[in-house]
């Protein structure tokens, strides 16, 4: 079987927030869809690793924010290769309550909904919500998967479904990596002549903490 086959399926980027005892958090995610139109639901699906996934299941609400592809790319570090548990993700984005869901500001649109039913998989939670509240943003053209990886050149969280191990080892060229998202540098200008204020565009690491590899 070849994994890389999944690519070809439509994926989005999304940040899914909830409450975490009146505390916004919320994960990177990028499987999400609309089930129904009339009523409307949708579904995501989150790792049991995450913490949001506790969240989510403790409050019973969850809140999709769609990435644009011009949405800040930090944001999906910062979502993406931290734990929430430990970590106050939300004090590095603007964002508004919608719906009585916390919501990012750096989106195209957002969607809120009730949890009405899940199914367990040995590694994800798949959450079935009625929609209770959705709002186009701004006008921006929604951030895919394949924008994430082919134009962003971001690499995919151990915790999403769309993970491949291979990718950590892709490629015997030296390579400048942030040990924080593993985003690998390949710009046009050389890394050591990159400013010493340079930080990783995917989560913000600063320059100096990079390794070379």
């Amino acid at each position: 079987m070849d994994p890389k086959a999944f690519y070809a399926m439509s994926y989005g980027v999304y940040v899914v927030s909830a409450w975490d005892n009146g505390r916004p958090t919320g994960c990177t995610a990028n499987c999400a869809a609309q089930i129904t139109s009339s009523p409307a639901t949708v579904m995501v699906s989150i790792n049991k690793d995450n913490y949001t996934n506790k969240c989510i299941k403790d409050c019973g609400h969850f809140a999709i924010s769609v990435l644009a592809e011009t949405s800040d790319p930090a944001i999906i570090g910062t979502f993406g290769f931290r734990s929430g548990q430990d970590y106050n993700k939300f004090d590095d984005v603007d964002y508004s309550v919608k719906d009585k869901m916390p919501v990012l500001d750096d989106c195209c649109a957002y969607i809120a909904c009730k949890v009405i039913d899940k199914m367990e998989t040995s590694t994800h939670t798949v959450f079935l919500g009625e929609v209770i509240g959705a709002e186009t943003v701004k006008k921006a053209t929604p951030m895919t998967y394949a924008y994430y990886h082919g134009v962003i050149k971001g690499k995919t969280a151990k915790n999403a479904p769309t993970y491949i191990a291979e990718e950590e080892n892709a490629g015997a060229a030296e390579k400048y990596t942030c040990p924080v998202c593993k985003y690998e540098y390949d710009g046009d200008i050389p890394f050591e002549e990159l400013p010493d204020d340079w930080v990783c565009p995917i989560c913000g690491a600063p320059k100096k903490i990079f390794e070379k590899k």
